[in-house]
């Protein structure tokens, strides 16, 4: 039976962390870090997802905002409020809620927000310092799937890792992370694969992979039989299934948990596994653009 990654446990370990870093960063005489979110409309669930964030900032020391438009704001009014949160030296954290109403680019909202204050990593320009292999802002479920990892100490370097999932917020830079050389160390040969690959080759390179990372919210896409025996597999993949004759609701991953669990070496569980983590990874974002905002109003 494989070992779980109790993805609750290490993102508590986590803001506990925070927690302590940022009161010894404010006794130097630092103020709080600060963040603001930027939610647009009334859709339940962006506003469950930004309730949850500004929870978790208040829990380790940072101090949150969030500002709400209505669903017909202008593109060029909440271009232009963003633009002002980036000049405001109060605000180290910008995040913007997505997705954001179809009237809106989303490209150009998330372009907009500086790299220096862009704690999701969505601007192009950190996307494009992550493929270089820079110091940059990181996508946070990219970084939640590698924090598990190394807290699991799972050996990457020289590994097989399949990514199933290529969005540009959790499959791809999850495989450059893994693929990465130098400062992140994970070093694992990656093979990307996604909903589309077909059903035989899927299955067989899972079963070649060492770590498989699946983030497509495809139920039941990775099941037992896929799996190399002893392999790592984290579940990114989140969706909500009714049943239909109990009218009950449930959360489910992307791999046949019960099944891939006799199989897999260690495993993260739906929910309970990457999403907390990715809040996590979130304010550990945020602290680090307060630390380098505050050493670049010193230098000024």
């Amino acid at each position: 039976m494989a070992k779980l990654i109790d993805g609750k446990q290490i993102s508590a370990d986590i803001r506990a962390e925070l927690h302590e870093q940022i009161k010894q960063w404010m006794a130097k005489g630092n103020r709080a870090p600060q963040l603001t979110a930027i939610l647009i409309g009334d859709d339940p669930a962006s506003k469950t997802y930004v309730a949850v964030k500004m929870k978790a900032a208040a829990e380790v020391g940072i101090v949150s905002k969030t500002e709400r438009f209505e669903a017909d704001i202008t593109e060029e009014k909440l271009l232009a409020r963003i633009e002002a949160l980036n000049s405001d030296d109060a605000v180290d954290g910008i995040l913007v809620q997505v997705p954001v109403p179809s009237h809106i680019n989303e490209r150009n909202v998330c372009n907009s927000v500086s790299c220096e204050k862009d704690v999701d990593g969505l601007n192009e320009r950190n996307a494009g310092r992550l493929y270089m292999g820079t110091d940059t802002s990181i996508p946070c479920t990219a970084l939640a799937v590698q924090e598990l990892i190394k807290r699991s100490q799972i050996e990457t370097i020289g590994k097989n890792a399949v990514v199933v999932g290529c969005s540009k917020l959790a499959g791809l830079p999850i495989a450059m992370l893994l693929h990465a050389e130098g400062a992140n160390d994970m070093c694992s040969t990656v093979t990307i694969c996604h909903k589309f690959t077909p059903p035989k080759e899927l299955a067989r390179f899972c079963r070649s992979a060492d770590i498989i990372v699946t983030a497509t919210a495809v139920p039941g896409l990775i099941r037992g039989d896929m799996i190399k025996e002893g392999a790592a597999v984290i579940d990114v993949g989140i969706t909500r299934l009714v049943d239909p004759a109990t009218g009950k609701a449930k959360l489910v991953g992307d791999v046949d948990f019960e099944d891939a669990r006799k199989v897999a070496g260690h495993i993260t569980p739906v929910p309970g596994g990457v999403g907390p983590m990715t809040v996590a990874m979130l304010m550990k974002n945020t602290f680090i653009v307060a630390k380098n905002q505050a050493i670049k109003r010193a230098q000024n």
